[in-house]
């Protein structure tokens, strides 16, 4: 067998080699696709295949704000205290709000129904 046939046979080997490799290489990496490694995760587990997104949302935040607790703390308080005050405000609103409604029994500029003008009239 010549030089340039053993080199011919040696590189269609090679070349089979690779394309078996790449068929091999791509299975793995649809295995490491993300969303399917979470539902194989979840799957199994008897809850559902992904997690919530709020969920998801709280672990990316913890992640953002690892190792800065004070500017956390600082911030949460400060929501704490938005939150109260404008609950405050909404109270102060609904309760000027209900002053300034018309009451069921009371009647309006002064005018006098005929239900009461005539209970007046027979007293």
């Amino acid at each position: 067998m010549s030089r340039s046939k053993r080199l011919e046979a040696r590189r269609r080997v090679l070349i089979e080699r690779c394309a078996a490799q790449r068929l091999e290489l791509e299975e793995r990496l649809a295995d490491l696709n993300p969303l399917a490694v979470l539902r194989a995760a979840g799957a199994g587990q008897g809850r559902p295949a992904l997690p919530h997104p709020l969920a998801l949302a709280l672990v990316l935040a913890g992640l953002l704000f690892l190792g800065r607790t004070r500017k956390i703390v600082t911030a949460v308080l400060w929501a704490r205290s938005a939150l109260s005050l404008a609950g405050r405000v909404a109270q102060i609103a609904h309760l000027v709000t209900q002053l300034r409604a018309p009451r069921a029994g009371r009647e309006e500029h002064g005018a006098v129904s005929a239900g009461s003008a005539a209970g007046a009239a027979e007293r």
